[in-house]
């Protein structure tokens, strides 16, 4: 006996569609994870200011993001703000504002930035700020010169010497946490 053109085609159980909503479920989340993964590690990461070094440009607590690709699409420029391995500890990761690049000489004198005897602007301090004089130094080949904006409260290469290139994780370039203080930087 054949069947009828217009006879019904069975669309399974409820069971059915159960047990494949769950290989999709499964395979979404699978994803999401491979996708965040590698976007954390190659791409933007999240970090936290734990201290006063960086004020006022980043406050105890703010939560900020970084962009690992960015020295990789192109060179760092003086004022940005970087996150790196802690030279003397490379467990821990510090920010800090790049000033000096190799083979400039640095000078800190009456409040002011020298970059190869030529006094250089720092629009990011805030006014009045006093510290105390340093240098000059010439940075040394394959490192850079790191200060904090809150000078006088910033362990920096004041105190621990020149970064190497090598240690820059990225460049800051939000912050995203408190909501209030969301903003590029």
């Amino acid at each position: 006996m054949e069947k009828e053109k217009n006879e019904p085609v069975s669309q399974g159980s409820a069971g059915d569609s159960k047990r494949l909503v769950i290989p999709e479920i499964l395979e979404s989340v699978i994803i999401a994870v491979i996708l965040a993964t590698i976007i954390r590690l190659f791409l933007l990461a999240p970090f936290f200011i734990p201290s006063q070094s960086m004020e006022p440009a980043l406050l105890v607590g703010d939560r900020i993001i970084v962009s690992k690709i960015a020295y990789r699409l192109g060179e760092p420029q003086r004022g940005d703000i970087i996150v790196f391995k802690y030279p003397r500890d490379p467990r821990k990761d510090y920010v800090k504002r790049l000033i000096g690049f190799e083979g400039e000489e640095v000078t800190l004198k009456n409040n002011r930035l020298y970059i190869n005897g030529k006094e250089t602007p720092e629009k990011y301090l805030p006014k009045g700020l006093s510290f105390y004089d340093f240098g000059p130094v010439v940075v040394p080949n394959g490192c850079y010169l790191m200060l904090g904006d809150n000078r006088p409260n910033s362990e920096d290469s004041r105190v621990w010497g020149p970064l190497p290139k090598e240690n820059a994780i990225g460049k800051a370039i939000l912050i995203y946490w408190p909501f209030n203080r969301a903003r590029l930087l």
